[in-house]
């Protein structure tokens, strides 16, 4: 039988915590707060207990994939293991008691930690400064947005209005360039799965603002073209921003600086080894090159002396993107990551992220389709195509029938121009074992679908929650309790 649900597990007369009687007159109460406002019935919230509420969740966080308990392969997402010396440095009385309203002088130890984790940033990258105000890598890409159309407006030059974005893109790019007020148009990938040089070149005009490229791109495929890419739009008077979601496989090896890149965004929890997922944490960075600085976001640290300062006289700023200075618990975990692995230990996260890839590649590809058979770089893409065709298995079906082979699925139907997308990105932190065991699974899979399709099509079999009605929870979405009956 299923599990009962907390409101099922309701008692009459059961108390989970008590609380003090108000202490404040009701008619001062009735002054204070509208009567429109005040209750007249009690919210109809479950009575439990307390151990009724901890065993509910207990069970519930005991259902739930994570890094700490599964292989987690999200293509693009870089679920990587995250150290627990980095928690440690977070929940230190000297940080986590912090308040954001404090003082300069009462904060210096946090604003030398953002201060050097700028500096780092700045050096891996090759950037000339760099932010770290923006929450979360979408933010960062609003931001570097923001910077480059300051740019432009203070050239003169409004009329550059239009950012060029590839067809393996992030969802987000296009979605940030319209909240800057871009318009978009599509770039081509060429047949090896690199931006086609040609179709830029086609799209190139007065009103190019920028090319938003991430490198390496979400088909695992590093952009061979780079630096001409950079020439051809820099040439045409526009910038070049840089996607830094897959920074994790060129970290310590490569500069995204050195191809000619003006702005870019970093995703810490992603590239530096920080718990993200369900919407957070998270914190994205911007690096920028020198004419690029003066419009950076205020306040900026400055450092004079022995002493930080935070520095609000920027006179061509875009001003603040966030209410407080930068999400600083994922800086200092950020910060832990990279002052651990030192320079050679970052270009041996790249090396190894490299690696295992090509590895579970070698392993997968002759049992899946490979669209763009070439090395990859820290993640790929395979695709469900021929299972789709012979057998009516999807994607999606694949990626349910891993569950219960006890392994989290990858990313599916992304890139977009990938049919059957099945990404896979096992990073830097897995063993060989690991990854051989989930090569294992899906040529299991894969062997299933031509001896009994109907078994995956039904997938999964062992989850709490079996296969939902995919429709009707779309347009259907149960999003509170509705009312059931006590048991």
């Amino acid at each position: 039988m299923p599990e009962p649900l907390i409101f099922e597990l309701s008692r009459p007369g059961r108390v989970g915590c008590n609380l003090p009687a108000c202490d404040v007159p009701q008619k001062e109460l009735s002054a204070l707060i509208p009567a429109r406002h005040l209750r007249t019935a009690p919210p109809g919230l479950p009575e439990v207990s307390e151990l009724d509420i901890v065993r509910h969740y207990t069970r519930l966080s005991q259902k739930n994939f994570s890094v700490d308990t599964n292989f987690y392969p999200l293509g693009s997402c870089t679920m990587k293991y995250n150290p627990k010396v980095n928690e440690k440095v977070v929940c230190g009385f000297q940080f986590a008691r912090l308040h954001p309203y404090q003082p300069e002088e009462t904060v210096q130890g946090v604003l030398q930690v953002m201060y050097e984790m700028q500096e780092m940033l700045a050096e891996i990258s090759g950037m000339d400064a760099v932010t770290v105000q923006p929450a979360a890598g979408a933010h960062g890409e609003l931001t570097g947005l923001m910077l480059v159309k300051a740019y432009l407006k203070s050239k003169g030059q409004e009329k550059r209005t239009t950012v060029l974005i590839p067809d393996s893109a992030h969802g987000t790019n296009p979605a940030s360039c319209t909240l800057c007020g871009f318009k978009t148009k599509q770039i081509k990938s060429s047949a090896n799965g690199c931006v086609d040089v040609k179709d830029l070149e086609e799209h190139l005009d007065e009103t190019t603002a920028a090319v938003m490229i991430t490198n390496p791109n979400t088909l695992g495929i590093f952009e061979e073209n780079i630096v001409e890419i950079c020439d051809r739009i820099h040439k045409h008077g526009g910038q070049v921003y840089m996607d830094g979601a897959n920074l994790n496989a060129i970290v310590g090896i490569t500069k995204p600086g050195m191809f000619g890149i003006d702005v870019m965004h970093f995703n810490l929890h992603k590239t530096f080894s920080t718990p993200h997922g369900g919407g957070g944490p998270g914190s994205g960075p911007v690096g920028v090159r020198k004419h690029l600085v003066e419009f950076l976001p205020v306040p900026v640290i400055r450092k004079e002396g022995h002493q930080y300062k935070l520095d609000y006289n920027l006179p061509k700023t875009i001003g603040k993107v966030r209410a407080f200075y930068g999400h600083t618990a994922i800086l200092l975990r950020a910060y832990a990551y990279i002052r651990t692995l030192g320079g050679e230990g970052l270009k041996k996260v790249a090396e190894n992220a490299v690696l295992n890839a090509n590895y579970l590649l070698a392993l997968l590809k002759d049992h899946y389709d490979l669209h763009y058979k070439k090395q990859c770089m820290h993640e790929f893409v395979l695709s469900g195509s021929r299972q789709k065709k012979k057998n009516d298995v999807r994607t999606l079906d694949i990626a349910k029938r891993l569950l219960d082979y006890g392994f989290h699925p990858p990313t599916v139907y992304f890139p977009l121009i990938v049919h059957e997308a099945i990404m896979i990105e096992p990073t830097e932190t897995e063993s060989k074992q690991t990854m051989e065991e989930f090569a294992g699974a899906l040529i299991k899979i894969a062997k299933e679908i031509e001896e009994n399709p109907e078994l995956v099509r039904t997938a999964p079999h062992t989850m709490p929650i079996k296969r939902a009605d995919e429709v009707r929870a779309a347009k259907e979405p149960i999003l509170r309790w509705m009312g059931k009956k006590t048991i």
